[in-house]
């Protein structure tokens, strides 16, 4: 059978062609998956930014900055530099679900359990850019500016698990907890979301609209959504409380405790945070602070759930798998 030249194979099989001449360390994989989780939650914060400084509509249309120039104009100020910056972020951080991509294609054995983990990052990010388009088109719809976020808080679950995957091989999840514990941890993987989208609810009714004070808000009040709120975050700080007791109850590994522990601080420092916000008025840095601590108890929840189970590594049968520079990783 006659094969095409190495130039048209390339052209048509790009990642198969450099996969076939470069063979990343699993370190190289796993820095990769990482570094798509920091930029997911980079990209979360500056675009609070955005809201915060009333930038929102700083570039008016989509995909251009404005109907005659691809990027901001001198005219559109500040707020069309915070605007078209955080657009330019969007290919940063597709370039960063890129190199994973291509990081775990090229790895050997090819794990197409990785592949597929970033190739879903890849598809959230266009559907976040396209209802990034539709939240501009719309004014600032908040309806839109929530569904962002919670696309954006899927990308963050997804370079979470990816990240974890990294460091685990593909056999058969063996549980680490007793049943009842993985059920309590899911529940606290649902109230938390919960808790997010709540969160998001406080945000589309409350004075920061993202632009001007014309554009539309949600119909609810906006003292009672953060009551609610508060109530959900409440729920969460109490279901982690009870995980890190049964999971000393239970003699659970040294790593996961740690894990429920981490946990704990985190939701600590972002209930101080959201009360400080609430009762000084909202000030436009803690409210960004706060957005980065809604990504960090979402990680947390996220490893700490799947550090329940464990895929040894050896079942993979990646290279170099007693790498010492691997080892160290935790």
């Amino acid at each position: 059978m006659h094969k095409g030249s190495p130039t048209i194979w390339g052209v048509l099989n790009p990642l198969a062609f450099i996969a076939a001449r470069w063979t990343p360390s699993p370190r190289i994989v796993q820095r990769a998956a990482l570094a798509a989780l920091v930029m997911t939650v980079v990209i979360v914060v500056t675009g609070g930014a955005v809201r915060l400084t009333g930038s929102g509509l700083g570039c008016d249309t989509w995909p251009k900055c404005t109907d005659d120039s691809l990027i901001t104009t001198p005219e559109q100020g500040f707020h069309g530099i915070i605007e078209f910056g955080n657009r330019m972020l969007t290919y940063v951080v597709s370039g960063a679900v890129g190199w994973y991509i291509l990081a775990a294609r090229s790895a050997k054995p090819w794990r197409r359990s990785l592949t597929r983990l970033g190739w879903t990052q890849f598809w959230i990010v266009c559907a976040n850019a396209v209802l990034g388009g539709i939240t501009v088109r719309t004014g600032l719809n908040p309806y839109s500016v929530a569904g962002h976020f919670l696309l954006a808080t899927a990308l963050i679950g997804v370079t979470t698990l990816a990240w974890q995957r990294t460091r685990e091989g593909d056999g058969p999840a063996r549980p680490r907890v007793p049943a009842p514990v993985r059920q309590l941890s899911r529940a606290l993987l649902v109230t938390t979301f919960v808790l997010i989208a709540a969160g998001t609810v406080v945000t589309g009714s409350g004075p920061h609209a993202g632009d001007s004070s014309e554009v539309k808000r949600m119909g609810f009040d906006w003292e009672t959504t953060a009551h609610v709120h508060a109530v959900a975050a409440w729920a969460v700080c109490a279901l982690a409380l009870a995980m890190w007791l049964v999971l000393r109850v239970v003699d659970a590994p040294d790593d996961t405790r740690a894990r429920a522990r981490d946990l704990l601080l985190v939701l600590l420092a972002q209930g101080a945070l959201g009360y400080v916000q609430f009762f000084s008025e909202l000030p436009e840095v803690l409210v960004g602070a706060h957005m980065l601590g809604s990504c960090l108890v979402w990680i947390a929840v996220l490893r700490l759930a799947l550090s329940l189970r464990e895929r040894p590594v050896e079942r993979a049968g990646i290279p170099a798998q007693n790498d010492p520079a691997l080892s160290a990783v935790n």
